[in-house]
């Protein structure tokens, strides 16, 4: 998969271990080693012209920084885990020559914090929810007239509007400002609260936060809740608040214990006393490619038992498998659903629930960036084998035509815009990495010379052709245009022994390598000859090469 856009700087900028064309745990020797084998083709002293002195001059002031770089600890620590962007930070001198890259990560995230300090003020945290609900138990529902005959009727009908938005602003590192309001109505009764909460961080133990709402539905009602680390496995918080209303001062506690079972394993007990009272424990298990959650509440009025898994697709598009049975005093209800990403800011997502009492709902939530869209709708007041059936295959097939008619098309030119405009925007540095990359292959061509004689004389590995870039692999899309380099001489350049050894990284860095198609996904191709038999191998950008391998051999 292609480099993201944003990500496309410090790639096009060269990776200090595909320069020197080491693996990123490469010993102090290895890296010597391979620095003294560049330094020899690169060196200013090994060129007689002027303009060729001038290139090798800028590669060897890059090979020198590489090296400069990786051959120290401390700056190494930094470059593995920031990059270039790392050691351009501010403050760096002053730290010791000892550190561990633990210390050295924590020193980094330190002079962050400072940097970002500036930019508080000026930052906040918009979230927001619009709810629209609609009763369509008229389009399932069959009724009796008076001649004692069905008959069906199309009326919808919204039954529930809701819309919430908040804004945190930070004021320090320690302390923020959030401010939330929402608007709701139900069934032609409506109403509204807002909220203002403070909270401060103390990095010693926990946080803690007072909030203030007013509504006109309930009265004021004025909180304080406070979390504290009890471990590095555990943790409690706990909120009280008194609520003002007709009928006098109503106060509520809410307390949370947690802790860390397993390494992806949590369990919670809370406690709640008050309008309603309720002892609810749960267990959650998380995991890279699942999620499953086990509930049971005992409480005034409702008592369940929840049971829930999730599946978490690893595909670029994250979709995900949710599926949730909930048995309780109020009835059971079963839910399934899933969701999916459309794009670099929105999931899509659907749910259908069946319960008794409750009859068939349908769900549908688009989460845009920080603000999520929520449509439930009322199908039947009855569970009923066709409504259960429209209800899960209907929005299925209406995102299988609108991702194959309008999402897909539209993410592919929205693509392939992004990489026009960086390429526009990026030509001259983009034809200044080029302008190096053919000086550095002209400066290997002695080099390359010797080493094709040496492997000729004895029948070792020669590189007959090499290309790298957007290789066209699939001869079923005629429409498609390789976008490719030249890279037999650097290639051939980096052969010791009859053998060749690319390492696992990017190799736009590498001496006589450029980026002939930014933003889109490259290849390099190689066919060679061994031992008098040609051999032609395939690998992705970041993937390791090492030849000659039976493998790869060409059969007559």
């Amino acid at each position: 998969m292609a480099a993201p856009i944003e990500e496309q700087d410090e790639v096009e900028d060269g990776d200090f271990y595909s320069l020197l064309n080491v693996r990123r745990e490469a010993t102090q020797e290895e890296l010597k080693a391979a620095y003294r084998r560049l330094c020899m083709v690169y060196h200013p002293d090994k060129h007689a012209s002027a303009v060729d002195k001038r290139h090798a001059d800028a590669m060897f002031t890059r090979l020198h920084r590489a090296y400069e770089v990786l051959s120290d600890p401390q700056t190494r620590a930094i470059y593995d885990i920031y990059g270039k962007r790392g050691l351009d930070m501010e403050g760096w001198e002053v730290a010791k020559r000892t550190r561990t890259q633990a210390e050295v990560q924590d020193e980094f995230e330190q002079l962050k914090k400072e940097r970002e300090e500036r930019r508080l003020q000026q930052r906040t945290n918009p979230k927001g929810t619009v709810l629209l609900g609609l009763d369509l138990t008229d389009l399932f529902d069959s009724y009796d007239d008076e001649d004692g005959e069905y008959t069906r009727t199309t009326q919808m009908e919204v039954n529930r509007m809701a819309i919430a938005q908040s804004i945190e602003a930070p004021i320090s590192l320690r302390d923020a400002v959030s401010l939330a309001g929402s608007l709701s109505t139900q069934n032609g009764t409506g109403g509204g609260s807002l909220t203002l909460v403070f909270r401060r961080l103390y990095p010693s133990w926990g946080w803690a936060e007072a909030d203030v709402e007013l509504g006109d539905v309930i009265g004021p009602t004025v909180g304080l809740k406070v979390h504290q680390n009890v471990s590095a496995r555990s943790s409690v918080s706990c909120r009280g608040a008194i609520l003002s209303s007709a009928g006098g001062m109503r106060p509520g506690i809410t307390c949370v214990i947690t802790r860390r079972l397993a390494p992806h394993t949590t369990g919670s007990l809370t406690w709640r006393w008050g309008v309603i009272s309720a002892m609810n424990t749960s267990i959650i298990r998380d995991t890279e490619s699942s999620h499953l959650a086990l509930t049971l509440q005992l409480g005034v009025p409702n008592s369940f038992v929840l049971l829930s898994g999730q599946y978490k697709g690893q595909d670029e598009n994250r979709t995900r498998l949710k599926a949730s049975l909930r048995v309780g005093v109020f009835g059971t209800v079963l839910e399934y659903g899933a969701e999916r990403k459309i794009s670099r800011h929105s999931i899509l997502g659907a749910s259908v629930s069946l319960g008794l009492p409750h009859g068939v709902h349908l769900r549908l939530r688009l989460n845009r960036a920080s603000q999520l869209y929520t449509i439930p709708m009322h199908l039947a007041s009855e569970v009923s084998p066709s409504v259960v059936l429209y209800a899960t295959v209907t929005p299925l097939l209406a995102y299988l035509a609108l991702d194959r008619l309008v999402i897909q098309p539209y993410l592919r030119s929205r693509k392939e815009r992004e990489v026009q405009e960086q390429r526009e925007n990026r030509s001259s540095e983009m034809q200044k990495h080029k302008e190096e990359a053919e000086a550095a292959v002209r400066l290997m061509q002695e080099t390359v010379r010797r080493n094709v004689e040496a492997e000729e004389a004895k029948m070792g590995l020669v590189v007959m052709q090499a290309w790298y870039g957007r290789l066209v692999l699939d001869a079923s899309a005629p429409g498609e245009r390789a976008r490719v380099i030249d890279v037999t001489a650097p290639l051939q350049c980096l052969v010791r022994q009859s053998k060749l050894v690319v390492t696992e990284a990017s190799k736009v860095g590498m001496p006589g390598f450029y980026d002939p198609c930014v933003g889109e996904e490259k290849s390099l191709k190689v066919l060679y000859q061994f031992r008098g038999v040609l051999h032609q191998v395939t690998v992705g950008d970041a993937e390791p090469l090492k030849i000659p391998r039976q493998s790869h051999r060409i059969d007559s």
